[in-house]
């Protein structure tokens, strides 16, 4: 079983690991730990690079198997042997980007909750860009305005952001601690992740976060559209 090291800090930029694996089908390489997210939720998967020794293996993607995370080499290299060390390192700015994002779709989601009581129905995103779409009959250009001003809000507020992992019966005591639609959450965790913007937004989630709404940077809502009778979809990216 791979230890995911982000998901207690997601600031971790490298990384010492020991091969544990190989997967040769794939060309990947699985270790004891790594801070690389192999991607869910609507956050992709981390790129970055394995180093053995003075051998640079580009990682293009991870991606998780079962209890593993496979580290997916670009290109024909020798893999390291089982057991050796290896030093892993994110491709930070990437990753911080993603980071900021992820965060920014926590307060979209927060703030709708909170003021229009809609749920969500599915979201993606890319670095410094996603969109959610939200459970709303209409959709209108002067609540995207209020919507985009609210966030914003919180942006200034400066909320600071929690992460915990519970038992799954004290976790699923929470009021609203699913906010998506459906249910996402295999019956077999017996763990859950949960991320909490102070005063603002709590949910299960596995995706890596900012400290604080203050690194998000500004939100702008820059499109918004139907996708149903009571689907509507906003299209959101930070300013840099």
């Amino acid at each position: 079983m791979t230890e995911m090291l982000y998901q207690r800090d997601s600031y971790i930029q490298e990384f010492p690991a020991r091969v544990t694996k190989l997967d040769l089908q794939n060309n990947a390489i699985i270790l004891d730990c790594t801070a690389f997210y192999p991607g869910g939720g609507g956050q992709p998967a981390d790129f970055g690079e394995i180093r053995v020794g003075d051998l640079i293996l580009p990682v293009r993607r991870a991606r998780k198997a079962g209890p593993d995370v496979l580290h997916i080499i670009e290109g024909e290299f020798d893999l390291p042997g089982v057991g050796q060390e290896v030093q892993g390192y994110l491709d930070w700015e990437r990753r911080y980007q993603l980071m900021r994002t992820h965060t920014a779709m926590h307060i979209l989601c927060g703030v709708i909750f909170r003021d229009y009581g809609a749920s969500v129905t599915g979201g993606s995103m890319e670095p410094m860009s996603g969109r959610m779409d939200f459970e709303f009959e209409t959709m209108r250009k002067e609540l995207v305005q209020e919507i985009q001003v609210a966030i914003n809000s919180e942006v200034e507020n400066a909320r600071p952001l929690r992460v915990d992992v519970l038992p799954r019966e004290e976790a699923f005591k929470i009021p609203d601690l699913i906010r998506t639609k459906i249910n996402l959450l295999p019956e077999g965790i017996s763990e859950v992740r949960v991320v909490e913007i102070e005063g603002l937004d709590l949910q299960a989630d596995g995706g890596t976060h900012v400290r604080n709404t203050s690194e998000v940077g500004q939100i702008e809502i820059v499109d918004y559209k139907s996708k149903g009778k009571i689907n509507k979809r906003i299209y959101v990216r930070l300013i840099a």
